[in-house]
């Protein structure tokens, strides 16, 4: 009886679609700015009423690096990539732990079912 339960249970979930942020483990690699870092990262947007992104590099405890990011704010449509940039200086690339993507809901977005995602990558 339990066994059906559960199987009822997890058969009637939704499908919970987010965005993809990738590599799951990006390096930082000299830029062709000496005293720069940079990596690159790719951005699929698999939800359908969100269109805007935001970058954020964070160290081991949670707090921001510094960085720059190409672009900051990120616009992607339903089920298209879109390639960032992100470039760390040299004296805050021992600092960088993640860099994490967000999604950006519209203030005129009105749908109470919408949840705000942030995927993180660890760096190397």
């Amino acid at each position: 009886m339990r066994f059906f339960i559960i199987l009822i249970l997890v058969l009637s979930c939704g499908y919970a679609s987010a965005h993809q942020w990738t590599p799951t483990y990006p390096k930082l690699k000299p830029s062709h700015v000496p005293g720069v870092y940079t990596t690159k990262m790719e951005l699929f947007n698999g939800r359908k009423n969100i269109r805007y992104y935001s970058v954020g590099v964070f160290d081991k405890d949670w707090k921001k690096v510094k960085y720059v990011s190409s672009p900051s704010l990120i616009r992607v449509s339903h089920l298209d990539r879109k390639e960032v940039e992100i470039y760390i200086h040299k004296r805050d690339k021992s600092k960088a732990y993640y860099v994490c993507s967000k999604s950006k809901i519209l203030s005129t977005v009105k749908d109470q079912s919408i949840v705000a995602s942030r995927i993180c990558s660890k760096i190397k």
